[in-house]
């Protein structure tokens, strides 16, 4: 696994530095290993490096020094409490092909890079579990098992695995939460004037609050339907300033390191949108949603009543893993 401060004392920002040519030009080979799974509401099309300075300035913190990429990806933090959406709690056959897809590419970075990449998963369940009512016993086991998954793939030499446990040690997790917030969340009218005034934003807020109602027990909630969305609403900003505010302390923890994200992305974000698995919708993560496996092989993520309804469900070590299509899939 890697260590939390696993990172060469690098500068995080500032101008964009005069690059030697060798220095622009792995920087570039590695950003071209990487645009063809970039996540974006934008046409990728014609995406080349020079439209990427910030990712630029940060590999080259690390090209520059001959030591392997650090990149930081927010996510992964547990499964969705909506049984119409996923298998279970726990981590199946999405982030297991995930986990691999992030393997393989730090992979190929070696091939461009001999120093290569490493990943680190910074795990976010913890930072919304009030937010999101999923309870922290359930995010600690899925945790547990996501970090069990990675060492059993064969995948640790590349891939690691940070959270709010390793950030803030032996405090309870709602002093965890207070703390982060203190320390890195933006005021909440910040944010909702840059909604107002910021498409981005909007996509996001507008994206998260639908995760949120779609993710509710509508049949048990107590509330009417207009009034779970206000809810919804609202809850969409908590998670948003909680997002800042553990994006603030990953780099405070790694800096330096290469920032993607599993939300779409613009060109020129500070944050690299990247597409773990394909599917229909840009916003679908596998803690969303569950596998379907094709009869040619080919991989998408589904929401488990849509894939329920045209495949047959796959076992692995005894657990449901997947939904799958041919007869002689998974």
């Amino acid at each position: 696994m890697l260590t939390p401060h696993a990172t060469p004392d690098l500068p995080a920002g500032g101008d964009a530095p005069i690059l030697a040519p060798s220095t622009r030009g792995t920087c570039a080979e590695i950003l071209r290993v990487l645009l063809p799974y970039r996540r974006t509401l934008d046409d990728p099309h014609g995406d080349a490096p020079d439209a990427f300075p910030h990712q630029m300035r940060q590999l080259a913190h690390w090209v520059a020094a001959g030591r392997p990429v650090l990149f930081t990806l927010p996510g992964f933090p547990c499964k969705s409490p909506n049984p119409a959406k996923v298998l279970g709690p726990l981590p199946d056959e999405g982030e297991r092909l995930s986990l691999r897809f992030l393997d393989r590419l730090c992979a190929r970075i070696a091939e461009v890079y001999p120093p290569g990449a490493r990943m680190l998963i910074c795990s976010d369940g913890h930072v919304f579990s009030d937010l999101i009512r999923v309870p922290d016993a359930t995010i600690d086991a899925y945790g547990d098992a996501l970090g069990t998954l990675v060492h059993d793939e064969g995948l640790a030499a590349r891939l690691g695995v940070f959270d709010l446990r390793a950030a803030y040690g032996g405090l309870s997790y709602d002093e965890k939460r207070a703390r982060i917030e203190a320390e890195h969340a933006p005021a909440l009218q910040t944010l909702r004037a840059e909604t107002r005034a910021d498409e981005t934003a909007r996509r996001l807020y507008r994206g998260i609050t639908r995760f949120l109602f779609e993710d509710t027990d509508q049949a048990t909630y107590p509330g009417t339907r207009s009034a779970l969305q206000r809810e919804c609403r609202a809850r969409a900003y908590g998670v948003i300033r909680r997002s800042r505010a553990w994006g603030e302390l990953i780099a405070d923890h790694h800096p330096g390191a290469v920032r993607l994200s599993i939300h779409p992305q613009p060109r020129g974000s500070a944050k690299f949108g990247i597409r773990l698995l394909a599917a229909p919708d840009a916003w679908l993560t596998p803690w969303h949603a569950c596998v379907l496996e094709h009869a040619d092989g080919r991989r998408e993520l589904l929401h488990r009543a849509d894939a329920e309804r045209r495949g047959r469900l796959v076992l692995r070590g005894g657990r449901p893993s997947h939904f799958a299509t041919g007869p002689t899939a998974g």
